[in-house]
């Protein structure tokens, strides 16, 4: 049987590193979940706190993130929802929800099919 990257993490190390908990908060996060930090790290965080709050200085998933660590991403997800709670990261699905009114109109769609046919 060969060893996954994530079998030679020492159980351990990852204790340390979540404080015990196995379990993110109420709060989900999935793999495609985009990461934003809004503040630079501060002296004395965690220091995966502090990779965190760097590598997210633009938008990134949550797999990405997980994978730049080198961490299980449910550990991942745990030290995410650390961060939201203290404000210091926001979170958002790239798929969110359009209100109809966000939509084009028909006409403005009739208009550009018609474009396109006549090119």
């Amino acid at each position: 049987m060969t060893r996954r990257l994530v079998d030679n993490e020492d159980p351990d190390r990852l204790y340390i590193v979540t404080g015990g908990r196995s379990r993110a908060t109420e709060v989900t996060f999935d793999l495609v979940t985009l990461i934003v930090s809004e503040c630079d790290p501060t002296p004395g965080m965690q220091s995966e706190h502090a990779k965190i709050l760097r590598l997210c200085r633009e938008p990134v998933a949550v797999v990405e993130l997980s994978s730049d660590l080198g961490l299980p991403v449910s550990v991942v997800k745990i030290l995410l929802g650390d961060l939201l709670d203290m404000g210091k990261i926001t979170a958002r699905h790239p798929s969110t929800t359009r209100t109809e009114s966000a939509l084009p109109a028909p006409e403005f769609l009739k208009q550009v099919l018609v474009g396109l046919r006549n090119i």
